[in-house]
């Protein structure tokens, strides 16, 4: 019963072989290896790019951030959801890689920023002077962090108003994986056919011990990234153990069958607790991780009784029972419909 995060569960059986594999004698380092080139064929491949580059980093705060680095001049803003990643979970990490573009916040009640906030927030064409931050790059998260997941039609309504007001797009698709098997879409419908410039590919989350890919389907944009992400210390020198990863998560599309089974989890998950009558789900949960409140009384029982986890506003230990805090959960590929069936069980 394992629901605190899908960063804590395991990497999948297929990964720790190629990790084996790619352990056996001596390679080319720092991204040398020939496994790289297939990785790459392969993304290219899954997303109908072929002029795509692509980079290898272990986690995901240095995937964001080394790409807005390429994306942002220091004096830019860089427009993002109130609850993205950038903003709330990075340690400034996208201000340090830029050298000092500074986050401004959209509103986004789901999750999700709608194209009226982005313009208002953004400002009228031109009342940027050079006493205010430049209007830089629009960074949307596919997963959001509240569970919810951009529709087509909105990304390529972000991706309409970035070209228009010549701005670039970023996504921080730590879940991207997920939103993809939620929508039903390809790659490609989800990125650069809506005008996506640059994309944070995940892995971590979806059964990777820790890669993820940073891919930039405008190529310019790419020009000093290897610099960047030397001068940050995020080149692997044993870079082939990188490559490995992905290239077992891209094989036979595991990476989006990992992604189905946690969905499908979530699906379960969601659909128990919408038929329990003290659950509040809070905001629209079309992937795999939920917002629920419930009675201080309800959570403590199901720590009790061994479910795993993260209480936002409270301590689930103490106080006065009847009280409602706001727990997430999330599935992950490992949890499976007995895991949730037997949290769903002792939910009541």
């Amino acid at each position: 019963m394992q629901f605190a995060s899908d960063n804590a569960g395991p990497a999948h059986p297929a990964v720790l072989e190629a990790i084996a594999r790619a352990n056996d004698g001596h390679q080319r380092a720092y991204g040398s290896e020939s496994a790289l080139d297939r990785v790459r064929d392969r993304i290219r491949e899954i997303f109908e790019a072929p002029q795509a580059e692509v980079h290898l980093v272990g986690t995901g705060t240095a995937a964001n951030s080394l790409i807005l680095g390429c994306m942002a001049q220091p004096w830019d803003a860089i427009f993002c959801s109130e609850h993205a990643h950038i903003e709330h979970d990075e340690g400034n990490a996208p201000e340090f890689y830029t050298g000092g573009a500074k986050l401004s916040i959209v509103p986004a009640p789901d999750g999700r920023m709608s194209v009226a906030d982005l313009e208002r927030v953004i400002g009228p064409e031109g009342a940027r002077s050079f006493h205010n931050a430049q209007a830089g790059p629009i960074s949307v998260t596919q997963v959001t962090e509240t569970g919810a997941v951009y529709g087509l039609d909105q990304l390529r309504a972000i991706g309409d108003l970035a070209r228009a007001r010549g701005q670039r797009v970023h996504m921080d698709g730590a879940r991207f994986a997920n939103a993809v098997a939620a929508l039903g879409c390809s790659p490609a419908e989800m990125t650069w056919k809506a005008g996506v410039d640059a994309l944070s590919f995940g892995g971590t989350k979806n059964g990777l011990l820790g890669v993820e890919a940073a891919v930039f389907f405008e190529p310019d944009l790419a020009r000093d990234f290897a610099l960047r992400r030397k001068r940050g210390g995020h080149l692997f020198s044993k870079h082939r153990f990188l490559s490995a990863q992905m290239e077992a998560y891209l094989a036979d599309d595991l990476w989006l069958d990992l992604a189905r089974r946690a969905n499908a989890a979530g699906r379960m998950l969601v659909e128990g607790l919408r038929a329990h009558e003290d659950a509040e789900i809070l905001y629209p949960a079309e992937a795999n991780l939920v917002f629920v409140t419930l009675p201080r009384a309800t959570l403590r029982r199901l720590i009790e009784a061994g479910a795993d986890f993260y209480v936002m506003d409270g301590d689930p230990m103490a106080g006065d029972p009847e009280a409602r805090l706001t727990a997430r959960m999330v599935c992950d590929w490992s949890v499976g419909e007995e895991g949730v069936a037997r949290f769903l069980s002792l939910l009541g």
